[in-house]
């Protein structure tokens, strides 16, 4: 898959990990008071005369967002950030496993539209962006989060930190194994090509020899003058 469309995915994980957050936040300051605060938002949108459609759009938007908040076990959405926080780690992961194909592809004939130029400054663009992501959603975990996020931010950064440590040792592995395949197959082209050369000049050989010995068998001169000659039966 493209980087560009992983780095999507990635940066979609990130925004539902930032919404669970505040979500979770919320739950957290809400401590049952969802039902007064749902009358208050009532009394004040009941005072505003002939209300314009925006702001009944957004009086429903936040009544449900209230509603969410009151109906949300903070034990679900703690759940589902770590879930969330996994799928950046498989999109970042799978942006990785691009980058290597990429270099694996670095020794072959490039056919594409894009100058090599473009393509080291896509992945500069993609390796920045990854890190202003995490910077981002340290910032809002660690600081903008009751406590627990934080806690559970500092687990995943440590797991993250010795998984990407992992993958940095695989990719290289990986890598040389492609590399040595790849030299493999092209000694195995070159010996093929070698091997089609010689039996290209033995049978050009065994071709211009039956070639000679059928002129000699035609020659009318030749059997003239050598009625009986050793290789006779190899022209009968």
């Amino acid at each position: 898959m493209d980087p560009l469309t992983l780095l999507a995915a990635a940066n979609a994980a990130v925004a539902a990990v930032k919404k669970g957050c505040q979500l979770y936040k919320d739950i957290k300051g809400a401590a049952g008071e969802v039902k007064g605060v749902l009358d208050d938002l009532k009394t004040q949108f009941g005072k505003i005369q002939n209300p314009t459609n925006a702001q009944k759009i957004q009086y429903n938007e936040e009544v449900q967002r209230v509603q969410e908040i009151g109906k949300a076990d903070p034990n679900d959405v703690f759940i589902r950030i770590g879930n969330d926080l996994g799928s950046l780690m498989d999109a970042y992961d799978e942006i990785g496993k691009a980058f290597l194909a990429q270099e694996a592809e670095a020794a072959k004939v490039y056919t594409g539209k894009d100058s090599v130029g473009k393509r080291a400054l896509n992945r500069v663009i993609i390796r920045s962006r990854l890190d202003a992501m995490f910077a981002e959603l340290r910032e809002t975990m660690v600081y903008k989060a009751p406590p627990e996020l934080g806690d559970l931010w500092g687990k995943y950064e440590k797991m993250w930190k010795q998984i990407v440590i992992e993958q940095d040792e695989a990719h290289k592995r990986e890598t040389a194994k492609i590399q040595i395949e790849a030299a493999k197959n092209r000694r195995l082209v070159r010996k093929r090509k070698e091997n089609a050369v010689w039996v290209g000049v033995i049978l050009l050989l065994v071709g211009w020899y039956v070639g000679i010995l059928l002129l000699l068998r035609a020659s009318q001169t030749y059997r003239g003058a050598f009625s009986s000659p050793w290789w006779s039966c190899v022209l009968c």
